[in-house]
């Protein structure tokens, strides 16, 4: 019989599931109707997604005047724009007259968007400047600022990666990132012309929660060894197990969590860089990091990170099977789609001083990894699948199921914070331990707790 995923449970007491989860966290539980529950979904686009800085695209993907992408922001499309002077521009995608989406297409170059549906025209700077019959119609122009495209109240990058706000209140980017802007820094600042996307995203979606897959990345080294052993029994991915033992998790603030390696201890002592061949190490630049910077990418890289609420990243070395290896820079994004759905996308990063060939090998082999048809991704999100299936079963929500996130709690395993970390944040010396995800969960607990969302209409 085929098992498909049971529908949403019907829309429950948020203040009650939200003190449950409170309760629960207390003693390193989690409440199972988080997971898929339309009361939080609801929320979480609200309170979160609607208030937070989110990843709305990288500058390599609009590299020249007129140059766009859609996107997404929890669940409003959104257009990112760069204009004629070179601004970066992130406006809503729905028609100020009837709310038709003005852009059709995922990508592409135009100083206009012009509605399918009655034919008003913005510039690429969200202004309104045309509407068709203007004398008959309306008499005289109407205000273009005034009826131009929603835009996103703040805009702005680190290192490339561009972040908006839908909401105007929010602390500025570089205090929100804190440790994880100085952690990307380090991964992509290797270099004084830094990353760049090898292509558009792969696209596709999952019956799970955005939610699992974030904390996933945010530094779950205990399902490696089980979930991918096959990819070790196939000869495309080795030493699984290591994670546990030479694991440094760093937590950062705000939800942000990243797990690395001790890579010079756990394989051998020249092994830095992530495992890079000389003909990429050889061009780093290493002149734009701090001391414990250096110190991270020579010897404790991160194998993945999440950038809270849904900005999630994988570097390391993947094979193709064949003998040919690359070190590869994955990011991806968790996309809300419904409260047990999401959509991955998930984009390659090379190297801009990368010549064509080498860059189209770390290209190919990032998506044999982590693409739609990825052998990583594969085994990731049918184990994600389910958290949303139990979050929807009758007989889990009446027996008020916990999720136990205690590992580590009784373990003879020193899971302290290292005293001898001189960079931001925590950082632990083993891999053991739910610290990174009760991270994660405490923040998002915090948000969607905070009493100033009066512009939702709560309590």
């Amino acid at each position: 019989m085929n098992e498909t995923t049971a529908p949403a449970w019907p829309r429950s007491d948020l203040d009650d599931i939200l003190a449950r989860t409170e309760t629960g966290l207390a003693d390193d539980l989690l409440p199972v109707e988080i997971f898929n529950d339309s009361a939080v979904f609801q929320a979480e686009v609200e309170r979160i997604f609607g208030r937070s800085w989110v990843f709305v695209a990288h500058e390599s993907e609009i590299p020249n005047p007129g140059d766009f992408v859609q996107r997404r922001i929890g669940l409003d499309p959104v257009i990112v724009t760069r204009d004629g002077e070179g601004g970066i521009n992130v406006l809503s995608n729905y028609c100020r007259h009837r709310g038709t989406q003005v852009c059709q297409t995922d990508q592409g170059n135009s100083r206009f968007f012009k509605c399918n549906y009655h034919g008003w025209t913005y510039a690429n700077t969200g202004e309104l400047v045309g509407t068709p019959f203007l004398r008959r119609a309306y008499g005289e122009p109407l205000d273009g600022k005034e009826w131009g495209l929603l835009r996103a109240p703040r805009v702005d990058s680190r290192h490339g990666f561009v972040f908006a706000s839908l909401s105007a209140d929010v602390e500025p980017l570089g205090d929100y990132l804190g440790g994880a802007g100085w952690m990307l820094d380090a991964l992509v600042g290797l270099h004084p012309d830094g990353m760049r996307v090898a292509g558009p995203p792969d696209r596709y979606q999952v019956k799970a929660n955005w939610k699992t897959a974030a904390e996933n990345f945010a530094g779950d080294i205990y399902h490696v060894p089980n979930l991918h052993g096959s990819m070790q029994e196939i000869g495309i991915a080795g030493g699984l197990d290591a994670g546990g033992e030479f694991g440094r998790p760093y937590e950062f603030g705000n939800g942000h969590a990243f797990m690395g390696i001790a890579w010079t201890t756990a394989v051998h002592p020249g092994f830095e860089f992530w495992g890079y061949p000389p003909e990429i190490k050889d061009h780093f630049d290493l002149s734009g990091l701090d001391e414990m910077q250096v110190h991270v990418v020579t010897h404790d890289g991160p194998i993945v990170g999440t950038i809270f609420p849904n900005l999630s990243f994988y570097r390391g070395i993947a094979m193709d099977g064949s003998g040919l290896s690359s070190v590869i820079t994955s990011f991806r994004q968790w996309q809300p789609v419904g409260p047990g759905e999401l959509e991955v996308w998930s984009w390659q990063f090379v190297w801009t001083f990368q010549d064509e060939q080498s860059a189209l090998q770390d290209a190919v082999i990032g998506q044999m990894q982590f693409g739609s048809a990825g052998v990583a991704e594969q085994d990731d999100t049918v184990a994600w699948e389910g958290a949303p299936r139990a979050a929807a079963s009758p007989w889990a929500r009446r027996e008020r199921m916990m999720f136990h996130f205690q590992q580590g709690n009784k373990s003879e395993v020193d899971q302290s914070p290292d005293l001898t970390w001189k960079g931001p944040g925590i950082r632990r010396l083993t891999g053991f331990g739910e610290h990174n995800q009760l991270h994660f969960y405490r923040h998002w607990l915090r948000v969607m707790q905070a009493r100033d969302h009066s512009a939702e209409g709560d309590r």
